[in-house]
């Protein structure tokens, strides 16, 4: 009897021995997969760290704010040099170069407000400061500060010929750059990338960004003849075509009817031709004569 019951259970017996494998072998993969997922989790991070980029784009010789900053977290493979890693280390700071909106902030495009003193962290990337004397150069009325932007024009001779056929030298007045950064004026230049608003004497010099080709030509003009500035507005940045100044455009402009009725093409008539009558008996034939 009793072998008979071991019999009847036999089968119970071996399913439930057989479940309990089933349940450790399950539970110790799960167990595997789970140390498994944290394993990628710690690697993955291990592979991304923290960036700040603009949250706008900020021109150069600005104070950073907060605002204007975001703190993101990308791959390091994506993290250029130099890149700041919190806020901390470059809010209040200058920009020495623009940064894009978007762009990650690089340590070495901003400076602390101490450091700004020196003229070579105001000049953009690319340019070059240019001073020019005053004494060649009309500067509104000395009213232009440094962060301003100026349009330059030049007014230099030029070798003609007169109607004698001699040589001479005649002043022309043409645009040379439109947009120009003004660095400083004689020992003023922008702090804390605000412009001074006290009111300063006659400068002896005014200092301009420019590239390294126009710095050059800027160079050549003020030699041959004199500069004019033009006050830009703030936010004007638009760039215009403008045709150097001669008494024929001076006229071309205050006078355009004038010359546009000068310049109507002038129809005249066609000479009458000479012609010759021939009679052949009661016929008339005209010829007309070349």
């Amino acid at each position: 009897m009793q072998i008979q019951a071991f019999k009847k259970y036999l089968p119970l017996l071996i399913s439930g021995v057989c479940g309990l494998i089933a349940v450790v072998l399950i539970n110790n993969y799960i167990q595997h997969q789970t140390e498994e997922a944290k394993r990628m989790v710690a690697q993955s991070q291990k592979n991304l760290t923290t960036v700040v980029v603009a949250k706008q784009s900020i021109p150069a010789g600005t104070a950073i704010k907060e605002s204007m900053l975001a703190e993101i977290t990308v791959n390091r493979n994506m993290v250029q040099p130099r890149s700041a890693a919190s806020i901390d280390r470059v809010v209040d700071k200058i920009t020495i170069a623009p940064i894009d909106k978007g762009e990650q902030v690089l340590l070495n495009k901003v400076t602390i407000s101490g450091e700004i003193g020196s003229l070579s962290m105001k000049v953009p990337a690319g340019k070059r400061a240019v001073t020019v004397p005053v004494d060649n150069i009309s500067s509104v009325g000395g009213m232009i500060r440094p962060g301003d932007h100026v349009d330059i024009v030049g007014m230099v001779p030029i070798p003609a010929m007169n109607a004698e056929g001699k040589q001479v030298n005649q002043l022309a007045t043409m645009p040379l750059f439109q947009d120009v950064l003004v660095l400083a004026v004689g020992q003023e230049f922008m702090q804390g990338g605000k412009k001074e608003e006290k009111a300063a004497a006659i400068a002896p010099a005014i200092t301009f960004a420019l590239s390294p080709q126009e710095a050059n030509l800027i160079v050549f003009v003020q030699e041959q003849g004199k500069i004019r500035l033009i006050l830009r507005s703030p936010g004007d940045t638009q760039l215009q075509q403008v045709t150097p100044a001669s008494w024929d455009t001076l006229f071309r402009t205050v006078m355009p009817q004038a010359f546009q009725q000068q310049e109507k093409p002038v129809v005249v008539p066609p000479k009458p031709k000479k012609t010759v009558e021939i009679y052949r008996g009661l016929n008339k034939e005209i010829k007309v004569l070349e």
